[in-house]
């Protein structure tokens, strides 16, 4: 598999640390500290087209692929924006781009994508619940039959971005389990309005990721119209899977990204910082086999996620590459931002030297959007054909 970077990726690639560095570290403080949407960020991405790169030519989009979006959040990530890049994609190409541009009707794809594409729509998707967890086939928000609609009723929590969305992506099961043919059966996907009769939603204070809100979303008796359906009625398991598999490539972009930011940022320090004598600290093995260590480890999880992406943009079989990828990235890049806290001393634990920041943001990702126990867990059942433990 060749992984050299083609002229056009190279060119995309620069225009994105172009655009990050406009910005760079003290905005993305800035915000971090007033818990604000970084809305000029956004739309100076969208306005370099770089968000629509996977999406459609013929709604504004590039036509291109996963490799190319995994590419453009890495190094917007590495200009200072951390993982929160990766959730700005996710929330965005990918739960309102990705859903559209493959399962969406022609209307949707007609009205939606170019506003996706153009950062006049944010989305946010609304899929895990309070008594369901990473386990999807067990929620239980419902949408029961209304007339040629539906009526929503339920509760989901840890849902990103819900203030500055105005569609929201909900999964929610359109046939009671005992009805169904299987477990699989009676899982469907709609995409309506964040600003509907019936749909309330309340913040959640956290420890970071504090520049995207998360929310806890009620759903009392919300109208759903029959052209919000997105993809097939009761089959929207396996679409679904191809939504969050492709969530997982843009995570784990924005994660390595992040990585090379702290590393870059400790070994600036340790170069700057004198004790003992005229000698650097980073002189010291003690300080440089860590670092070496973490650099290793972060460039691991991002070949593993171009193998994810090529293939993916190939046809070919891509979720065992997505989630390892996603697994080492996550572990990597907390161990990055910890080591880099660590060789700046107590001026790691400043927020003027921004590596806390980059700490706080990316522990989520130890556990979203799917925790390391069960993508350990996949790897066994799917990789290794050992049986299910849970």
């Amino acid at each position: 598999m060749d992984f050299r970077l083609n002229d056009e990726q190279r060119m995309m690639m620069d225009t994105a640390r172009q655009v990050g560095e406009r910005f760079g570290l003290e905005y993305w403080r800035e915000h971090d500290t007033q818990k604000a949407f970084p809305q000029e960020y956004w739309q100076a991405v969208c306005d370099a087209g770089l968000s629509g790169v996977a999406l459609p030519e013929e709604h504004g989009g590039s036509g291109l692929g996963m490799m190319e979006m995994t590419l453009i959040v890495e190094a917007l990530a590495a200009t200072g924006g951390g993982s929160t890049v990766g959730q700005l994609f996710m929330i965005n190409p990918i739960f309102g781009g990705v859903s559209i541009s493959r399962f969406g009707n022609e209307t949707m794809k007609r009205e939606l994508l170019p506003k996706v594409i153009s950062g006049e729509m944010n989305f946010c998707m609304a899929l895990t619940e309070p008594d369901a967890g990473t386990n999807t086939l067990e929620i239980k928000t419902f949408a029961s039959e209304d007339g040629e609609g539906w009526r929503l009723n339920g509760r989901k929590v840890w849902i990103t971005g819900v203030e500055s969305a105005e569609k929201m992506l909900v999964i929610a099961r359109t046939k009671k389990l005992q009805d169904a043919e299987s477990r699989t059966d009676g899982l469907s996907m709609f995409m309506i309005d964040v600003k509907r009769e019936g749909l309330t939603h309340t913040p959640i204070e956290k420890l970071g990721t504090c520049t995207l809100d998360s929310s806890s979303v009620f759903f009392d008796n919300v109208r759903v119209e029959p052209d919000e359906l997105i993809g097939t009625l009761h089959k929207g398991w396996r679409e679904l899977l191809e939504v969050l598999n492709t969530e997982r490539m843009v995570t784990t972009a924005g994660l390595v990204g992040t990585g090379e930011l702290a590393i870059k940022l400790a070994v600036q320090y340790a170069n700057d910082r004198k004790v003992f004598g005229d000698r650097a600290i980073s002189s010291y093995q003690g300080l440089q086999f860590p670092l070496a260590q973490c650099h290793v480890e972060v460039a691991s999880a991002r070949l593993l996620n171009y193998c994810a992406a090529t293939n993916f943009d190939m046809g070919l079989p891509y979720s065992n590459e997505a989630n390892a990828a996603k697994l080492i990235a996550a572990q990597a890049v907390g161990r990055a931002t910890e080591r880099a806290m660590q060789t700046m001393g107590g001026m790691g634990y400043a927020k003027e030297y921004h590596v806390e920041r980059l700490w706080r943001d990316c522990r989520l990702f130890r556990f979203a959007p799917v925790s390391e126990e069960m993508l350990l867990n996949y790897v066994a059942n799917h990789e290794l054909n050992m049986p299910r433990s849970y």
